[in-house]
């Protein structure tokens, strides 16, 4: 069975990529600072993708009692995430001291729209932390109890 990732977390995480490859370009001190982010970022973006967002697609059918045998195939993915939370818990760190000083060096730039955007992915990060990545444990979790597997 194939997970499909909600579209709005889809398009959220898309413009989170544009917006940051924008700032990317502007050069100088805040494009390294936009670049060491990005370099740090994508490959969680990618973990995220793989292992975060697909069981929340299962959120909605779920909540509506349509639950399935074959959703059990989840569990792989919801236990494979809950044992690197606490590398994505690092990683996350590490990508919020790299837009701390993004945001550092927008400000003293007068670029305060850049500022505000590295400020919008720290909160998407605290996001995931407090609501995503629970939630996609708690899919597996759930069926784990419904199946009685």
């Amino acid at each position: 069975m194939e997970f499909k990732i909600p579209e709005t977390l889809n398009e959220e995480h898309e413009e989170l990529h544009r917006e940051l490859a924008r700032i990317t370009e502007v050069g100088g001190a805040i494009g390294a600072a936009a670049n060491k982010v990005a370099m740090i970022m994508h490959p969680h973006f990618i973990k995220e993708e793989e292992y975060a967002m697909p069981p929340l697609g299962l959120l909605k059918p779920l909540s509506k009692g349509d639950i399935k045998p074959e959703m059990k195939a989840v569990l792989k993915i919801t236990d494979h995430l809950k044992g690197m939370l606490p590398q994505m818990v690092s990683e996350h760190q590490a990508i919020v001291e790299a837009l701390i000083k993004l945001a550092d060096v927008s400000t003293r730039e007068n670029r305060m729209e850049f500022a505000f955007i590295a400020k919008k992915l720290i909160i998407h990060i605290k996001t995931e932390e407090e609501v995503l990545y629970p939630a996609a444990i708690l899919v597996g979790e759930y069926l784990r109890l419904k199946l009685k597997v």
